[in-house]
């Protein structure tokens, strides 16, 4: 119960599509990966900090 199947990935695509327009959503998407690239850094960080 807990996967996502292949509806549900189809299903937020299009809701994705119907919010942002197929023009912002490359931007937005970019825009998440570096969001979660720096927060993964900075628990790197932490991690070597601790130690």
């Amino acid at each position: 119960m807990g996967r996502i199947g292949f509806l549900e990935v189809v299903v937020v695509m299009g809701v994705l599509l119907l919010i942002f327009g197929v023009g912002r959503l490359p931007k937005v998407a970019k825009s998440i990966a570096e969001s979660i690239k720096e927060f993964r850094k900075g628990l790197s960080k932490d991690d070597q900090n601790k130690v």
